[in-house]
């Protein structure tokens, strides 16, 4: 996302340029069965009063808040959650374990959040800690039994019963250590230490700043800093010799899952993969460890949006014979990949393109900041997109626990995931580089069998760049079955285009604007829109939200939104675009451009019309219109075709463009104003431009809107203003501006001006705005009076 606009001018365009459930095991350990309860609550702790309160702020359980389990991919029916209240202390950024924890936190939220019940501002010279007792299940006997953190922002420290275990270092992927030894039969106590630099340090920080953890004016596109645990705490029994993770690619060519199974002292066996579908086995197949297993799957139901059919899989380790671990897990069977499409590379879904509608998605919270308060509400945003009737998300400069791709993969949305950045405008040192991309290939490898996934975003404008080419070619050779973007915002912000990987991005504001299609990558626009507005008392600091485009009023949000939708559908579409990307699901502290408000509690939108304006855009890409052509080199006139006004033409006088009453009887100068020669569009080719017939040179052009003639002087600027782009329209053609796609050529009170569907100008009015802007082509209206002045 670019940085919070400045107040512009008002020309601003001339800145820019059914799902089966699963198996049994599965399905036990979904639901949270095997936790046991936390750590008793103090009754002295409460949390924080959040800025603002979502629907799920205050169904948090205090003992134990998110008791799902919490990785959906690799179940196993025994497992004890740590989440709910442990001992907190902060100390300087090099001390020791301090002897004395004063304060309590609620685990997994962050210390910055109300939810944690510190709600504090951590900086880069605090280290935060966290203790708390467990005991193990005696049922837990003679297996080993791993501590398993979801995630810890940033460089995280761990002991048990006084003995490190281990430390790792990173922000958004998961860690686990044997504790075995350590343990001692009782009462065990974990300890932890956290420190975090967010954005004073080389690290992956994303949007993350350390800022003032109280609502405050300003931040712009960067948020509260989230520190320390935020993730799920949990322990986990496993044998000795046990699977560590199912890497799983679905190959549709030969119908079968390739799967290879990891494990942990498990040299030399081999591991039996069984997928089912509703109870039924469909497919088997036997193979060592660490090998690639080709299970077949038989006419498979193929994953997509409209289908998110997930089949069940089991995965058995064997000791010849014997059966010594069994996970339980789930996949979908789709491709993803390019293809030339009508000429155009797209790309496609299990071998069809689709066009790819989305929104940008932060996952920030007012009361959890980095962390959903509730499985519920992790859902919650994943299920507002399919409501609103997209099929794809942009999950931005942050990556989600597991159970948020679970959600994606059962609800049946396509998921573009960015590695979050670096900070910005620094050049990463040796050390930093080595950090971020050993994170990278972590985050890969730990959801790279969800089949929503289908494009890792390396990149974004610019923050932290370096070795652009090489990262997207080292993450096409890790996971070549997916998508790689080399860096999302090509365009913008002192970004450096790596030149490979398979789409081109920009990001226009407010746009939707021009992506072209090359002959190797296809064209996506990862960001635009980001139109505001403020619902009182549903604003993170009253006052002080910002937007790239403010609407006046929810009717002008939601003509204006829909407007860009249609423009992408009509205008872009054909022109080559694949998927766009809108800023955002919802407001995020200042930033007042969501179709949600910030607390959930509002859906600014008109749920239905967006609805069905996506799934226009949608089924245009299945079942695409013809484009329209129009005779380059003939002249012609352009007729209104506004009922009550049909004998109306557009022409020329004194410079400006006017509707006016032509016909057989009309004076000839009239007739040659009104008189236009079709020519190839001055600043694109597959587009047209119209060039006066009685003034030769001189052209149709938009400037501050109005349109007029005037003389091409050659700079680009004119050549786009002149250059318009035809569009099916009912009973006639539209054409809408090359340099401001979605808006279009329209009659209003005699005038013409370029006016934009929902823009809050008099000459956007909705009254009758389609009609005003189609337009018949027809004969020329008579003979051509060459003059000049």
């Amino acid at each position: 996302m670019r940085p919070a606009p400045a107040p512009r001018p008002r020309t601003w365009w001339r800145r820019l340029t059914a799902t089966t459930g699963l198996l049994a095991l599965v399905a036990t350990a979904l639901v949270g069965s095997g936790t046991s309860p936390a750590a008793a609550a103090p009754a002295a702790w409460t949390p924080k009063p959040a800025p603002m309160t979502t629907p799920w702020t205050n169904q948090v359980p205090v003992d134990k808040p998110l008791p799902e389990y919490p990785r959906p991919q690799l179940t196993r029916p025994d497992w004890t959650n740590l989440n709910g209240i442990w001992d907190f202390a902060v100390t300087g950024r090099d001390a020791g374990q301090p002897a004395t924890f004063p304060e309590q936190i609620r685990v997994p939220f962050v210390a910055e959040s109300a939810l944690s019940g510190i709600q504090r501002r951590i900086t880069e010279n605090d280290k935060i800690w966290y203790k708390r007792t467990f005991t193990v299940p005696a049922d837990w006997n003679n297996r080993r039994v791993k501590l398993h953190f979801g995630a810890s922002d940033w460089q995280t420290t761990v002991w048990v019963n006084g003995t490190q275990v281990g430390a790792h270092k990173g922000g958004f992927d998961s860690f686990a250590y044997d504790i075995t030894p350590q343990l001692n039969g009782g009462t065990n106590t974990v300890v932890v230490s956290v420190y975090d630099p967010s954005q004073t340090g080389g690290q992956a920080v994303g949007k993350q700043r350390i800022n003032d953890v109280k609502p405050h004016p300003g931040g712009g596109i960067f948020y509260t800093a989230a520190s320390g645990i935020w993730q799920t705490v949990w322990l986990e029994p496993v044998a000795a010799a046990h699977i560590t993770r199912l890497d799983m690619t679905p190959n549709l060519g030969s119908s079968t899952l390739r799967v290879r199974v990891q494990t942990a002292g498990a040299a030399g066996r081999s591991a039996r993969i069984t997928v089912s579908s509703g109870g039924t086995v469909v497919g088997s197949a036997t193979g060592p460890v660490g090998g690639e297993v080709s299970v077949p799957v038989p006419n498979p139901r193929l994953w997509s949006p409209e289908d998110p059919f997930l089949y069940d899989v089991r995965a058995d380790l064997l000791d010849g014979s014997a059966v010594t671990d069994t996970v339980g897990s789930y996949t979908g069977m789709r491709s993803v990949g390019l293809a030339k499409v009508d000429n155009i590379l797209r790309p496609v879904l299990n071998g069809k393109f689709v066009f790819q509608t989305g929104t940008l998605d932060q996952g920030y919270w007012p009361d959890g900041i980095y962390t959903a308060p509730s499985d519920e509400a992790l859902k919650y945003d994943l299920q507002a997109h399919k409501d609103l009737g997209f099929n794809m998300v942009r999950k931005h400069i942050k990556v989600e626990p597991q159970r948020w791709f679970y959600w994606a993969d059962r609800l049946g949305l396509l998921v573009w995931q960015d590695m979050p950045s670096m900070d910005t405008g620094k050049v990463p040192d040796g050390p930093a580089r080595t950090q971020w991309e050993a994170e990278y290939r972590a985050v890969i490898d730990q959801h790279r069998s969800s089949p929503s996934v289908v494009m890792w975003v390396n990149q974004n404008e610019g923050w932290g760049q370096y070795d652009q080419a090489r990262i997207a070619d080292e993450v096409k050779a890790q996971d070549p079955s997916r998508l790689v973007n080399n860096m999302s915002g090509v365009n913008c912000c002192g970004s450096v285009d790596g030149g490979n990987g398979d789409v081109v991005d920009n990001h226009i504001y407010v746009g939707p604007g021009n992506t072209a299609p090359t002959a190797t990558r296809a064209a996506v626009l990862g960001e635009f829109g980001g139109l505001g507005y403020k619902v009182p008392g549903h604003e993170w600091y009253p006052g002080g939200g910002f937007s790239y485009e403010d609407q006046p009023s929810i009717a002008a949000l939601n003509n204006r939104f829909v407007g860009l939708l249609d423009a992408i559908r009509v205008g872009q579409l054909p022109a080559g675009l694949s998927a766009s990307v809108y800023t955002e699901i919802t407001d995020v502290e200042n930033e007042a451009n969501g179709l949600l408000t910030y607390d959930r509690q509002v859906v600014k939108v008109d749920t239905a019309r967006v609805r069905a304006a996506n799934q226009a855009l949608i089924q245009a890409s299945r079942n695409p219109a013809p484009p329209v052509t129009l005779p380059t080199g003939q002249n012609k006139s352009l007729r209104v075709t506004t009922p009550g006004h049909t004998t109306k033409h557009l022409r020329h006088y004194d410079g400006q463009a006017f509707t006016e009453v032509v016909n057989s009887g009309s004076p000839a100068v009239l007739k040659a104003d009104a008189t236009w020669k079709i020519v190839t569009g001055l600043a694109n080719g597959n587009c047209y431009s119209f060039e006066s017939r009685n003034y030769p040179g001189e052209f149709l052009r938009h400037r501050d809107f109005r349109v007029r003639r005037d003389a091409d002087d050659n700079s680009a600027l004119f050549k786009a203003d002149a250059t318009w782009c035809a569009v099916a329209g009912n009973g006639g053609v539209r054409f809408t501006s090359a340099n401001l796609p979605g808006s279009y050529l329209r009659h209003i009170d005699s005038e013409v001006w370029l006016a934009t569907p929902g823009g809050g100008k008099a000459f956007d009015s909705p009254a009758l705005f389609a009609e005003d802007t189609t337009w018949a082509v027809d004969a020329p209206l008579g003979p051509v009076i060459p003059r000049s002045g």
